[in-house]
This record gives structure tokens, sequence and C-alpha cells, in this order.
């Protein structure tokens, strides 16, 4: 892959090219992009949806808004210090065509913003709930209608999939979702595959699928501008850019999470304190640290610490591994790679087993679980009944919450999709009170 194409500027509808060189300077491209992702309606819902605890009342707990703009400062930070060192090894991209460092992290901070857009009420309890629906609740009546790849799609539904599709579906007339540049769009897919085959290999690309069956005509044509590597059909290799934007997740969910933990009292304050010395040990400046009276302050100190710590490690690895990344062959995320992968297993593993196996996370994920599957049934029966005229009042209703053109004759696939789509786009709050609606309860 070569970093000329990698770097497109196009957009959705674009008829010529676009040049770096030309770019307004106080108007790049690519930070249009993050404006466009911070002001769409999707991100604005991620503020009452979870990253952790679902339905959660204090305000010491990330949503996934908050998560997500962290992942996108940390993501910054990656993609700047990643930019000056490719900018040495390519010198033609600065010379001729006039990208800038910053451009490496305008591109990974928009593409970071954007990471969790597509995920559904309840985290990724939403997702499995509704896969499980599809697969073994009352959406399994739809199955001998759908071809194997559509059924894929709704059994593993895929919060990363839903949100290339929230990026660039086209809705109420404008076309090309948010328009976001084709580097920001290639930045995104972490996994740029369809739902089939399942898990070919063991490369971090194959763990998850990124693409609706819905959205591939679109996603071929980004794929093609950049110049993405065919792997032997099962999908195609990363943007190099996306293993950052993975790293800025990882370094994120694997520290805040834990500091959730901390301060919803669920992991206790010393023994998280050591765990975190551990993983910064060799930055940490005894004098400095001795100082801090707090186990807030100390807090706060060893988990900046830690994140740069991360950032720094995650970007050197790339840097010494680029070639590999360039031609499709490194295998894993960064931080596998990196010196502190022991101290980052023990961290995430507290994290699992106090935080994600706690009773208040398993009760809200369960009363999601519920709330999920009901509107899954409500709204799939009444796109149903609708498509076989045989629509009731009450389905009349229901439907008049979605924004297509009940008009027009949709396959099963268009309609579950849509209904899908609708749900997943739903704040948690939101969820819970539509939920309330459809048992009579006002």
């Amino acid at each position: 892959m070569q970093w000329e194409q990698l770097l497109s500027l196009r957009k959705h509808g674009d008829k010529n090219k676009r040049l770096r060189i030309e770019e307004n300077e106080t108007r790049l491209g690519f930070e249009v992009d993050y404006d466009r992702v911070i002001f769409s309606s999707a991100f604005r819902s991620l503020q009452d949806k979870t990253q952790v605890i679902p339905l959660a009342k204090t305000s010491f707990v990330h949503t996934r808004l908050t998560h997500s703009l962290e992942v996108s400062v940390v993501g910054r930070s990656l993609g700047r210090i990643v930019g000056k060192e490719i900018l040495k090894k390519h010198p033609q991209l600065q010379t001729t065509h006039g990208y800038q460092f910053n451009d490496f992290g305008a591109i990974v901070a928009a593409a970071a913003l954007a990471h969790d857009i597509g995920n559904p009420p309840f985290g990724h309890s939403g997702e499995k709930a509704i896969g499980d629906y599809f697969l073994n609740g009352d959406g399994k009546r739809f199955k001998e209608q759908l071809t194997e790849r559509e059924y894929q799609d709704l059994v593993d539904f895929e919060g990363n999939a839903n949100g290339f599709k929230i990026l660039t579906e086209s809705k109420n007339g404008v076309e090309g979702g948010l328009r976001l540049t084709y580097a920001t769009l290639g930045a995104f897919m972490k996994y740029p595959k369809q739902s089939l085959p399942k898990k070919p290999t063991a490369h971090v690309a194959d763990k998850k699928f990124g693409v609706f069956q819905s959205d591939t005509e679109f996603f071929n044509e980004v794929v093609s501008e950049l110049g993405l590597l065919n792997r032997n059909n099962n999908g195609y290799a990363r943007h190099p850019l996306a293993f950052l934007v993975e790293a800025a997740d990882d370094i994120c969910y694997t520290i805040i999470d834990f500091e959730d933990g901390i301060n919803l009292g669920l992991i206790e304050e010393e023994i998280a304190l050591e765990y975190l010395i551990n993983l910064v040990r060799n930055s940490l400046k005894k004098d400095i640290y001795s100082r801090l009276k707090t186990v807030q302050d100390r807090l706060a100190y060893l988990r900046s610490l830690a994140i740069n710590t991360l950032i720094a490690e995650a970007a050197a690895i790339f840097i010494d591994n680029e070639e590999a990344i360039l031609k499709g062959t490194f295998p894993e995320a960064l931080l596998d790679r990196s010196q502190y992968k022991a101290q980052i297993a023990d961290i995430i593993k507290i994290s699992i087993e106090k935080v994600y196996q706690s009773t208040e996370v398993t009760e809200k994920e369960i009363a999601g679980y519920n709330i999920l599957s009901t509107l899954l049934n409500a709204f799939t029966h009444a796109f149903e009944n609708h498509q076989d005229a045989k629509a009731r009042h009450y389905d009349k209703l229901l439907l008049r919450m979605f924004e297509c053109d009940l008009s027009k004759n949709q396959s099963v696939y268009e309609y579950l999709m849509e209904s899908c789509s609708y749900i997943s786009r739903l704040t948690d709050g939101n969820a819970l009170q539509i939920f309330q609606k459809i048992k009579g309860n006002l």
C-alpha cells in the first residue's frame, strides 16, 4: 500500500481529485471530518450510551461520548508522533504532495472520535441482544428469506459495520452521509471485511467484520481508492492508521474503565494503585509521587503517566513495523507486541472480574437484553405486516417512528436492517422509554 493513496482527501460524490497541496489550511479536509462527526446527531447520542455501566446515575462513570472524546485525543497524539516519522522516511509526501505531520493526527482523531458511533444501546450486550434475537429468538423466522451473508449480518450484528453505515448512508436527501474523506473512513475500518467467512484466520483484521451487505458498493469504492490490499478474498488489509485508532481505544478502555471501577468502589484503591505502578514503574518519578497526599491525586498522576507510556510504546511499535503494516502482513494489534503486555493483561483481568462481571453491570445488561429484544419483536412484526399488506393500526403507529419511505417495497433484509439501524441509534434512555410505552406504561 502507498501513503499517497492512503491519505486520500476524496469524499463521496467527488468528480475531481482533491490534492493536499491545494487545501485551505484554515479548513483542512481531515479537520472538517472531525467537525462533521462531533456535530452529528449520532455522535451526540453517545452521551446517553453505555461505556461500562448501563443507565449509570453517577457523573464519575464514562459514557460512550466521554470515552470517544478521550480516544480521539489519544489518537491525535499517536497520529502526530507517527506522522513525523513517516514524513522523515517518505519526504516526498511533504515536499511533493504537501502533507504535514498534523494531517496524520487529524485523520486518526476523526476516525477515533467516530469509532463507537455504531454501537447500539447497552454496550456490547446490545450487539449480542440483536444477534441473539435473529439466531435464537423470534427473528429466526426470517432465516429462509435471507441469503447466507444477509442472515450473518443480523446474527452477528456488529457495531463497527453499523458505524460505517451511519457515517456513509444517504438519508433525507443527503447523499453520502457525513461525507468524510476516504482516508478517515479507511482509518475507521478496523475490520475491512464482510460478515462471511467468519474469522477465517487469526489475523486481527478478521476478528470481526466491518461492512453490511447493504453497504458493500460504497465500501468497495473506498477500498479501491485507498489501495487496500485484497487478502485472499477474505477481506482487505487494514488501512495502516486503523492500527492507531485501535491502539488509542485499547489504551483508553484499559486505563479509564479501570479508573471507573475504582470510582464506583468496585476495585480497591490500594490494589489499583499497585497495578498502575507496575505499568509505569520505569518512568515513575518517586519524588513527585511521594508528594501526592490523596489517593485521587496519585491515581490521576498514574493514569496520565500510563497513557503517555502506552502512547509512546504504540507509536514506536508502529514505526518499527511500518513496512509489514503497509504490506498487510502485520497480524496483531500494536499493543499485543508491547513490552507491557503482561501488565495490561493484569489490569484488564481485574476490570473483567470486578467491573464487567459485577452485579450492577450484570443486572442492567439483563434488563437491556430484554428491552432490545422487545423492541425488535415489535418493529420487525410491524414491518412484516406492512410489507404483507396486513398492517394493523398498532403497526402503523410503530412505523411512524421511522424515517424510511414506507410507500416503496423493501426486501426482508432491507426492512430488518431498517429496524436494527433505528434501534442501534437509540440511547439507553430512549430505548427504555419506548420499551415502557410498548408495555403500556405512560
